[in-house]
């Protein structure tokens, strides 16, 4: 009888909206940090386009949390829609939290390998940008949904190869009996080296989350 009935009431579409809306920020805050890992003179001002696209989605994820509140009818369970917002806000915030360290030691040049790992953050965002339009018709696109929350675990893997590479390389560079024996060098770049990981985590959260909704809608 409750199925019946839900199948009449008017289905809320806003929140795909949100979804979608959240992961452009996704996206611009990613290829944002993209631009700070190139290093040079404009870091501060792509630092501030991720602080700027943080605030937008924080203000989307207060949105989809009062739109929770107010709807009768949502199209998955409310705490699934709460957990996959916020598991979203989760990863802006960490690009957030990245670039503050980055503007806190006034780093300007970053290594190859932070680089690389920028590139994993932006290929992980494109993922969860492409992946979330699905969710409107998710038992159509559970297929394509697996296939592409699967590219961004894979995605997490590569990323963690590259935070140990970089380590090592960091650790190597600065030993005092191999290199200059910088040791505020190796912390601050260790830091880094662990922000921009947790960034590609918290994508694989949402990923995780996704795979979730799929599992319970299809």
């Amino acid at each position: 009888m409750l199925g019946w009935f839900r199948a009449l009431m008017p289905r809320e579409d806003r929140f795909f909206d949100l979804f979608e809306r959240h992961s452009h920020t996704l996206v611009a805050g990613a290829e944002a940090l993209q631009k700070v890992l190139e290093g040079g003179e404009d870091v501060p001002r792509h630092c501030q386009v991720i602080v700027d696209r943080e605030h937008e989605a924080d203000a989307i994820t207060a949105e989809v949390l009062l739109a929770v509140r107010r709807s009768f009818i949502t199209p998955f369970d409310r705490g699934d829609i709460k957990d996959l917002i916020q598991s979203m806000d989760d990863a802006i915030d960490q690009m957030n939290k990245t670039v503050k360290t980055i503007a806190l030691y006034e780093v300007r040049s970053f290594e190859p390998l932070m680089r690389e790992m920028g590139e994993t953050v932006i290929e992980a965002a494109r993922l969860t940008a492409e992946t979330i339009p699905l969710l409107s018709a998710v038992g159509t696109h559970a297929g394509r949904i697996n296939t592409l929350t699967e590219r961004i675990t894979r995605v997490e893997g590569r990323s963690d190869e590259l935070q140990e590479r970089g380590l090592k390389a960091l650790y190597r560079a600065h030993r005092k009996d191999g290199g200059d024996g910088d040791t505020m060098a190796y912390l601050i770049g260790a830091e880094i080296y662990g922000h921009l990981e947790d960034v590609v985590d918290r994508f694989e959260d949402v990923a995780n989350e996704i795979s979730g909704i799929v599992i319970e809608n299809v």
